[in-house]
């Protein structure tokens, strides 16, 4: 990569599976030495929890791997984020969907499921917010597959 390309996680609130992917991604990237190459954030399809923190959950599963999703709030897609970013990346077909709907005509190119790029058989990154604490180490197994693949996709373009 010679120029900085942009990624955008997005789940449903953003509270829980899309700022797993960008503290998780975020951490990968910075291991790699690619921090100044990529811009990574994250939002979600509905407005529910807007300028909340990270699921106390989710930073707690993270930082027990050595990981932070400290300074993510929580924020909606916005219209010019199509335009902002490169990848935009779904948690699961359900916000894909709304994503495509959403999305101005000639950016669905942009759009992708998460785990297209973890070698696993699931589509969906599982939303474990009204599960226990085994959802929460489920989707950062499945995030930090994902982020792998991703990470080996963007060092070859």
């Amino acid at each position: 990569m010679t120029q900085t390309t942009s990624v955008l996680f997005v789940c449903m609130g953003n509270i829980c599976r899309s700022p797993t992917a960008e503290g998780v991604f975020r951490y990968f990237v910075e291991q790699a030495g690619m921090s100044d190459r990529l811009n990574i954030d994250s939002a979600g399809t509905h407005a529910y929890h807007v300028g909340e923190p990270s699921d106390r959950r989710a930073r707690a599963a993270a930082e027990r791997r050595g990981m932070s999703l400290e300074g993510i709030s929580a924020r909606r897609v916005s219209a010019d984020d199509y335009e902002r970013f490169d990848y935009i990346i779904a948690m699961d077909e359900d916000n894909m969907a709304r994503l495509q709907a959403e999305a101005p005509e000639g950016h669905g190119a942009r759009l992708h499921l998460f785990l297209e790029f973890a070698d696993v058989s699931e589509t969906d990154v599982p939303d474990p917010y009204y599960g226990g604490a085994a959802g929460f180490e489920r989707v950062l197994d499945l995030v930090e597959a994902a982020s792998r693949g991703l990470l080996e996709t963007l060092s070859h373009k």
